[in-house]
């Protein structure tokens, strides 16, 4: 127990410094000494992550240790996460995601360490990458069933592809369909309420609070 514990709390301490290697070694260390991966998950991953969120709104952590935690904690779940599909295919899944960052936008970092995060908490993820055409999102999203688009944009140019993936819903006769979700370094709540989207997530915390507060009103 005691192996285990200095286990959890050293791929915690993984996250939070950013180092990936160490990351991973230590989930698949886990994983080989018989711990659950959803534990492993919840006990060190999460945690991790929710400190590294909590050190970057209070001015501690700046946009280089974001992108190296973020790294470390997609190490991780990479290893995790074979043990956890198998796992969530025998319980009842929180929802379907569909998430991506809008076409003309290469920055995925953010992106990454929401799809990390909403994965962890028990929804099935299906990430797009970066760049991805506005049809793209809501013909997968069509195709697996999903419940929830979202947006990410770093960029103020555009930034306003969210607001045309809503338009193009509405122009599908879709919009009721799905819940659009919106976030990224120029997005604010303002601009999604103005947008018409259905929620928006200041950072990746706040976007798993927001989708699953989106999962529990439908």
């Amino acid at each position: 127990m005691t192996h285990l514990t200095d286990l959890m709390t050293r791929l915690t301490e993984a996250v939070i410094a950013g180092d990936a290697a160490a990351a991973e070694r230590l989930a698949r260390a886990a994983l080989d000494a018989g711990q659950d991966a959803q534990e492993v998950t919840e006990t060190a991953c999460i945690p991790g992550i929710r400190k590294v969120g909590e050190l970057w709104e209070q001015g501690d952590y700046f946009l280089p240790e974001l992108m190296a935690s973020a790294e470390a904690m997609k190490a991780a779940m990479g290893v995790l996460r074979p043990s956890l599909e198998r796992a969530r295919a025998a319980r009842l899944s929180r929802g379907t995601v569909v998430i991506g960052t809008i076409e003309g936008d290469i920055h995925d970092i953010g992106k990454n360490l929401v799809s990390s995060m909403l994965s962890a908490n028990g929804f099935e993820v299906v990430d797009l990458g970066a760049d991805v055409k506005l049809d793209r999102f809501i013909d997968t999203a069509l195709e697996t069933g999903a419940d929830l688009i979202c947006l990410s944009a770093l960029l103020t140019t555009t930034m306003t592809g969210q607001r045309r993936l809503v338009e193009r819903l509405k122009e599908r006769g879709l919009r009721e369909r799905f819940k659009v979700l919106v976030g990224g370094a120029p997005v604010t709540e303002a601009w999604a309420r103005t947008i018409g989207a259905d929620g928006y997530g200041e950072n990746a915390l706040a976007a798993v609070r927001v989708a699953l507060d989106v999962v529990g009103r439908r």
